[in-house]
């Protein structure tokens, strides 16, 4: 499974592209979405899917004009189905005291379920904490991508709405059950280790 960052994403958000055999999935769509169709013909690639690791407004900026271009659907966890159409859930009125929303995605999934791509496979970990729906995805077991709940020097937020600091440290505590050598790809910042990721947050938890 190939793995792009369409960065810069609106604020400073990265958006991720996984490209296996032809399909696509597109994870957090900050990116601007023709920015995005683009990068889908450079690679070949027909857009099957576009998750959510959660759901902040810096995540999902290009959320409906996305789907509206691909007829993609949208996906996130159940906990966090209805941020994007609540501006304080999402937290852009928290910020900058404005409306902004976007529409529900179309599905929902639970920890542990799986979604094929190109003959590989994508598995949801839940990791509440950031958020009450908050996750990371194992793509087919050779990197992990975390959102926010984990960074390559720390670990995400917990004051915003759905945050709980006790959930942030057992969710830090289930990625320690991984392998420590995957490489992980955050929501903001540079790819890191799991590993040393979790170790530069080990004082929290």
């Amino acid at each position: 499974m190939e793995i792009y960052n369409l960065f810069p994403g609106s604020f400073a958000s990265n958006c991720y592209l996984l490209v296996s055999k032809g399909q696509a999935a597109v994870v957090d769509p900050s990116a601007d979405a023709a920015s995005i169709q683009q990068a889908l013909m450079d690679h070949g690639a027909v857009l099957k899917y576009i998750f959510l690791t959660h759901g902040h407004f810096d995540h999902i900026c290009s959320l409906d004009d996305l789907r509206d271009r691909t007829l993609a659907t949208a996906y996130v966890h159940q906990a966090d189905a209805d941020m994007p159409c609540d501006a304080y859930k999402n937290a852009f009125y928290t910020f900058f005291h404005q409306e902004r929303v976007y529409r529900r995605p179309e599905n929902v999934f639970c920890d542990g379920d799986t979604f094929p791509l190109g003959g590989e496979s994508i598995r949801v970990i839940h990791t509440p904490g950031h958020t009450e729906g908050s996750v990371c995805y194992d793509c087919n077991g050779e990197f992990l991508l975390t959102g926010d709940t984990l960074f390559a020097e720390g670990y995400g937020r917990c004051d915003l709405y759905g945050g709980s600091i006790d959930r942030m440290r057992a969710s830090l505590k289930l990625l320690r059950t991984l392998p420590q050598n995957m490489r992980i790809y955050p929501g903001h910042g540079a790819p890191e280790v799991l590993g040393t990721a979790l170790d530069m947050s080990a004082f929290f938890y």
